[in-house]
């Protein structure tokens, strides 16, 4: 096997458990699960088969597009009547797929759902190698509105490397001026987010931040800000991860002062969640694929 066929046999290793655990989830989410539950299932299946998570699962209820995982000891649960994104990200020796699914527990917004399913359709059918992100935002664009809805329009699709969830290319769900071409070869994840036509279609940052990622190694006093310095370092490396994934790492009575010594150095940095600025629901459909010259090969 050359070194080619071998990072294919990766991702596509990495696609087949995501999408198990994708199609899993439906199985076991309902109103009133508690969130850590769903988080720390869908990660464990993740370990089970094989892999390691990629990133937190992330579990958006509503309003919260993306970038939800419980943090440790979170008492939420899914809401009644709500319109929940859950996010996988499966990752085998660092190559990465990266799919989530929206379960709807509202029939009001059964038609947000459909339309992500379809705009994420419409994006497979047309991506290949030389089209323009433009030509392609277009395209998704065109299936949501076609539903009577909104594009989420500052979150987009992305190119996945070796490690990183997110490099490179942006893949825009709607029509923009400036696009890049799209080459055979790259690994893409395209996620169009959808919203009620009465929104505003966009995102801003709320004030919880439940997901982070390592940025530099620095010189630390506290000797358990240290030790956790490393193991997330040595555990994650540019790849997000949760509060959760450190409970044990230092005694408990050191972990607050530790974790927030590392924050306030901006060793880690912490990912905000997104909301759809004027509070509409938003759902989200995604896949990964590998762009060939006259298509793609979904890999979730």
């Amino acid at each position: 096997m050359n070194f080619q066929e071998e990072t294919l046999a990766k991702y596509e290793g990495a696609g087949a458990i995501a999408r198990e655990v994708r199609e899993e989830v439906k199985s076991f989410l309902y109103e009133g699960i508690p969130i850590i539950e769903v988080c720390e299932r869908v990660e464990g299946l993740i370990r089970k088969k094989g892999g390691r998570p990629a990133f937190p699962c992330n579990v958006s209820i509503n309003e919260v597009a993306a970038h939800y995982t419980s943090p440790p000891k979170d008492r939420s649960v899914i809401p009644p009547n709500s319109l929940v994104k859950v996010d996988i990200g499966a990752h085998l020796d660092g190559y990465i797929a990266d799919t989530a699914i929206t379960i709807c527990f509202n029939p009001e917004y059964e038609y947000l759902v459909r339309a992500a399913k379809e705009a994420l359709e419409t994006a497979i059918r047309t991506i290949h190698s030389g089209i323009s992100t433009s030509k392609l935002g277009s395209a998704i664009q065109k299936t949501i509105e076609t539903y009577g809805c909104k594009p989420v329009s500052n979150l987009t699709g992305h190119q996945i490397g070796r490690y990183l969830i997110h490099t490179g290319k942006s893949l825009p769900n709607v029509s923009h001026l400036i696009g890049s071409k799209i080459r055979e070869g790259e690994v893409v994840a395209m996620e169009p987010f959808v919203t009620v036509p009465s929104a505003a279609g966009k995102v801003k940052e709320g004030d919880d931040a439940t997901i982070f990622r390592f940025t530099k190694a620095k010189s630390l006093k506290n000797l358990y800000s240290k030790r956790l310095l490393t193991y997330i370092e040595e555990n994650f490396k540019t790849l997000p991860f949760s509060e959760r994934w450190l409970e044990r790492v230092v005694p408990k009575e050191h972990h607050f002062v530790a974790f927030h010594d590392l924050l306030k150095s901006k060793c880690i940095i912490p990912y905000y969640v997104f909301v759809e600025t004027t509070g509409k629901p938003v759902a989200q459909a995604e896949h990964t694929v590998l762009v060939l010259k006259d298509g793609c090969k979904v890999l979730t």
